[in-house]
């Protein structure tokens, strides 16, 4: 087999839909999410897994950018520029365009899934006006399927209710150096746990009452466009998202801040998950 041949076998060849967008979603958001999804859906026609996951460049977040993180911002940077707002993403950092509206995105949230094919990925963010979020919007890229929500308004989407860990379904991180042993006990009380590998994907099934809960369990792994869509979704619908260690989560541009992000289905639960974090 030929290395032409051995790559053409090597790219993801399911398609990527369009996103499912309301027309009351603000429209440089709606055009944001769109760029993304048309940038990833060439990345896979164009690079196989092995290309797409390669390390490009360091991003202002301090972690590696894999090409398909390179590709998908930077259509979605093109797009906010079209809009005249600021972006504020995991590897270019702020991109700032004069304007009092910014979209906080993380482009591919799950990027090691979508470069690999594994269909757990989304694009993910909010607007924020002077600072304060007004709505989110989660795409789920592989299926197209969207969870938008405006600060403040009712949604369709509420979550389980579940007061206590004790039979809980919860997603979590994976288990990483110094966070293992919260990890085990989070893990321990619950009925099933599930590692996805993309937060705010999880955060947005927290919101639909898929799941009861989602949590870093302490390895301070998130950026706060990693949780930007979750701390408007998902109190819409009747949750909570805070930091285990009780930081307060905010839009700020100084990517060198981590948190360790709890979305749960109530107040009662997110309690519970930060004992047994906290241990």
């Amino acid at each position: 087999m030929s290395e032409l041949d051995l790559d053409i076998e090597r790219r993801i060849s399911w398609p990527v839909p369009e996103p499912e967008l309301s027309d009351d979603i603000h429209p440089a958001l709606t055009d944001a999410v769109r760029a993304a999804a048309t940038a990833y859906r060439a990345s896979r026609h164009r690079f196989g897994r092995d290309d797409l996951a390669v390390v490009v460049a360091q991003g202002a977040d301090g972690t590696p950018t894999m090409r398909v993180d390179e590709l998908v911002e930077s259509a979605i940077a093109e797009a906010a520029t079209r809009h005249g707002v600021n972006l504020l993403s995991e590897e270019i950092g702020f991109l700032d365009n004069g304007s009092a509206t910014t979209l906080v995105l993380d482009p591919i949230d799950g990027s090691a899934n979508a470069a690999a094919g594994v269909p757990l990925s989304c694009v993910a963010g909010v607007v924020a006006v002077d600072g304060v979020a007004t709505e989110a919007v989660t795409c789920w890229l592989d299926t197209g399927r969207v969870w938008w929500a405006k600060a403040g308004e009712p949604t369709p989407y509420r979550t389980t209710g579940r007061t206590s860990v004790d039979g809980a379904e919860l997603c979590l991180l994976r288990p990483k150096p110094g966070a293992r042993d919260a990890w085990m006990r989070v893990a321990s009380r619950a009925d099933r746990v599930r590692v996805l590998g993309t937060t705010a994907l999880e955060c947005a099934l927290v919101a639909e009452g898929s799941v009861d809960g989602f949590a870093d369990p302490g390895s301070d792994t998130h950026r706060i466009m990693d949780l930007a869509a979750a701390m408007v979704t998902v109190p819409a619908a009747g949750g909570v998202v805070l930091d285990a260690f009780g930081r307060p989560l905010v839009l700020d541009p100084d990517l060198s801040r981590r948190w360790s992000g709890v979305a749960a289905a109530t107040p009662a639960l997110a309690e519970e998950l930060l004992a047994l974090i906290a241990g």
